[in-house]
This record gives structure tokens, sequence and C-alpha cells, in this order.
């Protein structure tokens, strides 16, 4: 296919305007179709070259099918659950993202929901507002010296992994897809070391058939002791009533989320399900609104990233 002298972009969603700009100064001409219904946006797409995506609907077998004329789809972040990647390589469609980009922000963010968890914020915030001053019912646990098994060293695990050198604990890492990645912060095991050995349990996969419930009634019944367990990658990696009883069982102490299993696939706001009230109200989860990447630096970094592989895609 003969590169046009005019490349069309159109950004689906909304994405931060360095994104635009690196674009356009990349001389593609840049379209926002963010404010368009579902069907204008995808009758727009028919004129486009190439598309900046995030979560807003799925790019399925049939969208592939439908749009043979793209040549590239960009993931604003990661997470590529909601494309079609074999229909899109079968189509000829380059898929590309930025996990780089918000590393750094999920890197810190896990460890501020793994602080809070151990010691005991926010409630200790509400108290005090509410005029309450529990210094001995309130006695923290430190950092320090703990044991942290990682799974999935990717992106957000390895920086995860850096991290947390600061505060002189134990790093355990392991990933089904990468070997050899032992380093002077981590020591690369197995899932049974982890289990074994664990304090706390960070997650850090990406959601697919293979992951989804990753965190289920038999994963938890081999801890060898009770856990912190944090998850900052996606809601899906953990069954809900696994975890509800395995807090209520005391085999986890807590546990900080970012994502949660009732979001709508576009990460937006919460499904109604009878189990989120039993979620939002336990005493031992802390939770934030799948923000665990939402930087001002992220932004940015996130722009260059993905405007450097758009470039590559299709120059």
């Amino acid at each position: 296919m003969n590169t046009p002298a005019i490349i069309h972009i159109g950004l689906v969603d909304s994405v931060h305007k360095a994104c635009r700009q690196l674009l356009e100064k990349s001389g593609f001409v840049v379209h926002d179709l963010s404010h368009l219904s579902e069907i204008e946006t995808k009758k727009a797409i028919g004129e486009m070259n190439a598309i900046v995506v995030r979560s807003r609907f799925p790019f399925d077998r049939r969208f592939m099918e439908a749009n043979r004329h793209l040549r590239c789809i960009a993931r604003w972040g990661s997470g590529l659950e909601n494309i079609d990647l074999k229909a899109a390589e079968e189509h000829g469609i380059v898929v590309v993202n930025a996990p780089e980009g918000n590393r750094q922000a999920v890197a810190e963010h896990a460890v501020l929901l793994l602080l809070s968890m151990m010691r005991h914020m926010p409630r200790i915030d509400t108290e005090v507002r509410n005029g309450r001053w529990l210094r001995e019912q309130n006695r923290g646990t430190e950092l320090q010296g703990k044991t942290v098994g990682i799974i999935g060293y990717g992106n957000t695990g390895s920086a995860f992994a850096r991290v947390l050198s600061g505060f002189r604990v134990k790093v355990l890492a392991y990933d089904k897809y990468r070997s050899g990645f032992t380093d002077d912060h981590i020591v690369e095991t197995t899932l049974h070391d982890i289990f074994q050995q664990a304090d706390v349990i960070s997650l850090h996969l990406p959601q697919s058939e293979e992951t989804k419930h990753y965190v289920n009634a038999d994963f938890i019944a081999q801890l060898k002791k009770p856990i912190y367990l944090l998850n900052t990658a996606r809601g899906q990696l953990i069954e809900p009533q696994a975890l509800l009883d395995g807090l209520n069982s005391g085999a986890i102490i807590r546990t900080g989320l970012d994502v949660l299993p009732f979001e709508t696939s576009s990460f937006e706001q919460l499904d109604n399900h009878p189990q989120q009230a039993a979620f939002i109200k336990h005493p031992h989860m802390v939770f934030s609104p799948h923000i665990a990447g939402w930087t001002h630096e992220a932004n940015e970094k996130m722009a260059e990233w993905l405007v450097h592989r758009i470039i590559g895609a299709l120059l």
C-alpha cells in the first residue's frame, strides 16, 4: 500500500493535548472524534488512516472487517483487552500501545496503597476529622523487612520493584513469560515461593482469558501466611467472592484496589453488581478509582511513546 501524501488520524477517545500536538508536529492531520456519538465515530473512522483509542467501545473482529483500510490502531495506555489483536493482524492493521508511559505512576500508586493499608489510611484521616484521636488502636506495621511478591514483571511490575528498593524489603518476582531478570532489586522465583514467603502480593498482569479470576479460592488457599494484596492492573484479575472470603477468614489482611471487578468496559464508572456493596463497605479494603496511572507526567510520557510508535507504524 502506498503511503498517502496526507495521513489522517482520528482521536476516538479524549487523550492529553500533547498527543495531538506531537502528531500534528510530525505532519499528520488529526481529527477529534471523541465528541461524536458511537455511530458517528464509526462512520468518521472510515475516512481515517489510523486511530487513537482508549476503552470507549470494543474493537472486535467485526470492527476490523469493516475497517480494513486502517493501517494502525494506537491504544492510549497499556491494556489491549478491548482490541482483537488476532483479527487486526489478519487484516494488516498494526496495533501499538505505550505501557512505558505510566509505569512510574502506577508503581508509586501501588506503594501509596500499600503504605495506606499498613498504616490504616484512610480510616485514621476520617477518625480525626470526626473528632476521634485514637493512637494505640491505629498502631501500624512497617514495610521494611517484609517480603513483597510481584506477579507479572513487565513495565509496571519492574517499576514497582525499583520504587521498593529504598524500603529495604525482599522482593520476589514471577512472570510466566519472562526469565533471567534477577537483578539488584529482585529475585526471580516461582509462584510457590511467593505463596510460601510473601507478606505482600502485588498483581501486574494484563487482562485475558488466562488471567481472569487469577486470584481465586485456590490461589488464596496456597498462601502460607496472611498477606496484603495489591491490584493496580485490572479488576477482573480477582474473583470477588474469593477476595471477600479471604478477607473475612484473615488469609488476606487488607487489600488495596485501584481497579474493581465491577467497572464498566470503559473504566469510567461502576456497574451495579450484587457484591459491590460488600466491597465498598468492607473495612479492610482501600480503594482508588482506576487512577494509578493518571499523573500529569504520565500523560506527557504516554504521548511521546505513543506518537513514536505511530510514526514507526505509518512512516
